[in-house]
């Protein structure tokens, strides 16, 4: 984008003093049209994170990502290891879709759904407005002497914000082991799950850090998605931007004066009143064009449009806008690259869908026990030995669980004696069985096998074996 007159370039991060030390950023309380859409996305997305490991869909939690039992839920959709490739598939789509939108709005996410943002945004620093006030009252109250009134209000803020770090933590931790065991460690106590109690108030502690202190440096330092914008973004993307072909003019910027003929002395529009800074949580200046640390969270759009009205000049000095439209007036298009995006993803999208719907609930597999080739038993039966294992991925118990097979003569016998067992709810039965077959079926000295997994005499899966024989020598 064109460097606007009279502006001069940061060569380091807005957040850092000339001698190399944070500058603590106090953001103006924002208010504005995109500021009321926002709170209600973002009181959607919070209800959404505060129940959504405490909804089940077919006894199935919404969202569950147990990483040590190697279990996840995704939309009451449960994946085992044995699923792992549909897990793959899910969180391409995931970025995809990201970088979709990046493409074609820049970082909308980091502004509008990003629970980074929206717990700093809506829940923490509304907190500290109502206990610390605006921009200004804090600002004092930092410079202000460690009194009576600074100990009342930053202790008070501070055991708030520990307070939510806790909850947070803990639904976070609903997120990993599962609601209901994380409802049944509450109920017994944290004595008798201290194991637990540790990381959960290491999680507490890194939430706190993040939010009390560390703030706006996770979308400028640790966040990698910041430096992915420089790589998806083009000209053509719809990002948060100042139009300095209006707001600069010939001669740049001035100062507002009442009655002052502005185009006729040939300023811009922009007057230099710094409002849109004093807004900016990340603290940078919009007018330096597209930057590392603006997440599009709208509050300079808003901040300008009130300053432009209050002037009586129109709107949309800073908006949602891409280099095109303000350099050439160009309309927003659907480029061959956000065409091959969308093409992606419905591809993937469809293969999800798919792989879904033909997904087995109770999956099958037997394998050779190491080791072991064949025994030739009486009346020409031919015996192997394998290990099966079935995992029941509903949320009921499967009864009268039984093996055939398929296409020949012979019988499968489970080691445990009982020839029908049952498989618990999402859990899993594993055990060895013979398989015997009349030596004259065999056409080699390796075949495949199908056998099949009744239930009540109905067909659930299906699975193959290579069952070896002796060898022909005809």
């Amino acid at each position: 984008m064109e460097t606007p007159q009279n502006e001069s370039f940061r060569d380091s991060i807005g957040t850092l003093t000339e001698e190399g030390k944070r500058k603590w950023v106090f953001p103006k309380k924002p208010s504005g049209k995109f500021y009321d859409y926002r709170k209600w996305v973002s009181y959607i997305l919070l209800a959404f994170f505060l129940t959504a490991p405490f909804i089940k869909i077919n006894g199935n939690q919404f969202l569950m990502f147990n990483i040590l039992e190697r279990r996840f839920n995704i939309f009451g959709f449960p994946f085992w290891p044995q699923d792992f490739h549909l897990f793959v598939i899910s969180m391409l789509i995931g970025v995809i879709f990201i970088a979709l939108f990046t493409v074609a709005f820049g970082r909308i996410f980091c502004g509008w759904i990003c629970p980074q943002t929206i717990f700093m945004e809506m829940v923490f620093r509304r907190i500290e407005y109502a206990i610390e006030g605006d921009r200004g009252a804090q600002m004092r109250l930092d410079r202000q002497e460690w009194n009576a009134e600074k100990i009342r209000k930053r202790g008070f803020k501070w055991f708030l914000f520990l307070t939510i770090s806790f909850i947070i933590a803990n639904v976070f931790l609903a997120f990993l082991i599962g609601s209901d065991k994380l409802m049944v460690y509450i109920a017994e106590g944290p004595v008798a799950h201290a194991s637990t109690l540790i990381p959960l108030l290491i999680f507490t502690g890194v939430f706190y850090f993040v939010f009390a202190w560390f703030r706006e440096q996770v979308c400028i330092i640790a966040c990698p998605y910041g430096r992915l914008q420089g790589v998806l973004l083009d000209n053509k993307s719809i990002v948060v931007a100042y139009d300095h072909k209006r707001g600069e003019g010939e001669n740049g910027r001035k100062k507002f004066r009442k009655n002052e003929d502005r185009e006729a002395l040939g300023y811009g529009d922009c007057i230099d009143c710094f409002q849109c800074v004093n807004v900016c949580p990340t603290g940078i200046d919009i007018r330096n064009g597209t930057q590392l640390e603006c997440i599009n969270c709208t509050a300079c759009i808003d901040e300008c449009d009130h300053i432009m009205e209050s002037i009586n000049l129109p709107k949309g000095l800073i908006r949602y806008a891409s280099e095109e439209n303000i350099e050439k007036k160009k309309k927003f298009e659907f480029t061959p690259r956000l065409k091959g995006y969308s093409a992606v993803l419905v591809i993937l999208t469809g293969l999800l869908i798919g792989m879904l719907l033909l997904r087995n609930e109770v999956e099958a597999r037997v394998l050779r026990l190491p080791g072991q080739l064949y025994e030739q038993k009486e009346n020409n039966i031919i015996s192997n030995v394998f290990t099966y294992k079935l995992i029941n991925k509903t949320t009921r118990d499967i009864q009268d669980i039984n093996f055939k097979l398929r296409g020949y003569n012979g019988v499968v016998k489970v080691v445990s004696g009982d020839d029908r067992f049952s498989v618990p709810k999402q859990g899993l039965a594993e055990g060895t069985m013979f398989i015997e077959i009349d030596k004259s079926e065999l056409k080699s000295d390796k075949n495949k096998v199908m056998i099949e997994v009744y239930s009540d005499d109905d067909l659930i899966e299906t699975t193959s074996v290579n069952f070896l024989g002796p060898r022909s020598y005809n």
